[in-house]
């Protein structure tokens, strides 16, 4: 029977690229890349055999992506499914393919991988043991305070995606709704210009204020609803 891979790729860095990952791209059918030109980097940089059928498989299209993949399952092709960096269906197109294929009786295979839900989580020095991760938040002010609003009175921390030109906003957001707790913002994770700034909200907004441009895959970390974590009981 086929399988459809589900295959966990680096966020950043080629070199965190699994074995067990580099091999199943190497023996699958075909394979469908939120975008093939990125995903073709990791075959030359492993010189991996490129497979016969490549197709992308975005935001954009993945409805209409399902049938042609579910039509290569059923011939007995195998078919490994990427995003750009990361695990699909995490804030990355895949969950459509996925549920599809779950429900059309496939085998499903998930190939583990780098994330940077968990690296910013680790990196940030704050508690792992229970997490909540968001994905994006929304880009208007007021659904952004009330989607901020849902994790006020929660004790897990909490992990976001934002895009640089948003970073501030949603900063002096979580300021104003969350309270001054502690925080970090990771940037461009496992590259070349990683950094990781550790601080409570006020102290990153100010920092980040003063910062001419931010580029880069942005994740952010926020404490949860703890004393111990907030501004306030640091003063006391």
């Amino acid at each position: 029977m086929a399988t459809l891979y589900v295959i966990g790729t680096p966020i950043g860095n080629l070199e965190d690229l699994s074995p067990r990952a580099a091999r199943v791209l190497s023996e699958v059918d075909a394979v469908a890349a939120e975008d093939t030109r990125i995903t073709r980097r990791i075959y030359e940089r492993y010189a991996l055999p490129s497979p016969p059928i490549r197709f992308s498989c975005h935001e954009h299209n993945e409805e209409r992506v399902v049938q042609r993949i579910l039509g290569l399952l059923d011939a007995g092709k195998n078919v490994g499914l990427c995003s750009d960096g990361g695990m699909p269906a995490v804030s990355d197109p895949g969950y459509r393919v996925i549920n599809a294929c779950r429900v059309a009786g496939h085998e499903i295979e998930v190939i583990p991988g780098p994330s940077a839900v968990t690296t910013a989580l680790v990196a940030s020095g704050l508690p792992g043991a229970s997490f909540t991760f968001k994905g994006f938040p929304p880009r208007k002010p007021g659904p952004r305070k009330r989607f901020l609003e849902q994790e006020k009175a929660l004790p897990h921390t909490i992990v976001l995606f934002e895009s640089p030109h948003r970073l501030v906003r949603l900063l002096q957001d979580a300021h104003d709704v969350l309270g001054d707790r502690l925080a970090a913002v990771c940037l461009e994770l496992t590259k070349q210009y990683e950094s990781v700034h550790r601080g409570y909200l006020s102290d990153l907004i100010g920092t980040f204020e003063d910062m001419q441009t931010i580029r880069g895959e942005v994740t952010v970390v926020i404490a949860g609803d703890n004393p111990k974590f907030s501004r306030a009981a640091d003063i006391s």
